[in-house]
């Protein structure tokens, strides 16, 4: 996008949600036509130039917050509205998920406001995943210098805006912080592998950094043909289907877990570069959970004793009660 199109598509957003003009008086005022101001509204909510801020306490989903902060013993518990997703059509798949993303990431970085705004050289931990991405794109209008962000994973091959360097190099961007990650790979081809290269100076640096953060947001993946590992190609088929024999339901920065939350005795778990269970026990955690597929994963994650927080989508908080 050139200078001059995000100049315009600034004062189109500050004119429609500022201003309180309509699309059509806004394509008035910008010699445009109301369909690019629709297209640029809307890409103007996706780039992370407007974020969205709605008072979660209004929308009748305080007992299910309740319900799910009482049985897993959380600090608190934040859900988005319900949006009566339960019979959606398989074409209408990909739009409840990224409705879902989008809702968890506007109420994540709200969460994240604040705590910058409590502390000026707060460290905050992340993983990755989708939904941490949308977290980094709905953070808009904060300064913290002082603030430090930490990857407390590997980066994956693929180059995506959800990849730890990404999440980690955007949120610096955002607040003016600083950004560390670890310079490894998200999993190491062995076992031997991944103890030299946690010797490394620099790796011993981050993990440093990491074991001291504030506060740490992480996400939870299920292990299906659709998960984001899957389609990234972290994992072979052969892998998730052997995993599935372990008894695991999930994945959490690459550590896989059963329906207990209990890291599962497979080869993988050996070779992932990540914080794990015994060292976020000792963080505060927030689980960032978007999709009601993510149910069954996010239940086993929230039984390990791991999380002290959690931010979920209104649908997905109502599966999740269905299982307790």
């Amino acid at each position: 996008m050139s200078d001059s199109e995000e100049a315009l598509m600034v004062r189109a957003a500050w004119f429609y949600y500022v201003g309180g003009l309509n699309q059509e008086q806004t394509a008035g005022r910008l010699g445009v036509t109301r369909a690019r101001v629709n297209k640029m509204l809307s890409e103007a909510r996706d780039s992370g130039l407007v974020s969205i801020s709605i008072d979660h306490q209004r929308v009748g989903m305080l007992p299910f917050e309740d319900h799910l902060r009482i049985t897993y013993g959380l600090d608190f518990c934040i859900s988005t509205p319900a949006f009566g997703f339960k019979d959606t059509k398989d074409a209408d798949i990909d739009v409840r998920k990224q409705i879902a993303f989008r809702a968890v990431g506007v109420a994540a970085a709200n969460h994240l406001k604040s705590l910058l705004s409590e502390s000026a050289s707060v460290t905050i931990g992340t993983g990755w995943g989708r939904t941490i991405e949308q977290m980094t794109l709905q953070l808009a209008g904060v300064r913290a210098p002082h603030a430090r962000f930490i990857s407390i994973m590997g980066s994956l091959t693929a180059n995506s805006a959800y990849n730890p360097f990404e999440v980690v190099h955007a949120l610096a961007r955002r607040t003016g912080g600083e950004g560390y990650f670890l310079p490894v790979p998200f999993i190491a081809d062995s076992v031997e592998d991944r103890k030299v290269l946690l010797s490394q100076r620099s790796v011993v640096k981050a993990m440093e950094i990491a074991r001291s953060a504030s506060v740490c947001f992480i996400s939870a993946g299920e292990l299906t043909e659709e998960s984001l590992l899957r389609r990234q190609g972290m994992i072979s088929r052969a892998e998730l289907e052997s995993l599935r024999r372990c008894g695991a339901v999930g994945d959490t920065n690459g550590i896989f877990f059963d329906c207990e939350g209990k890291q599962v005795d497979h080869d993988l778990n050996r070779r992932t570069i990540a914080l794990g269970f015994d060292e976020l026990m000792k963080i505060p955690v927030i689980l960032l959970i978007a999709g009601q597929e993510k149910s069954a994963a996010a239940r086993g994650l929230l039984k390990s004793g791991v999380v002290n927080g959690l931010v979920i989508d209104g649908d997905a908080a109502e599966a999740l009660v269905a299982l307790c």
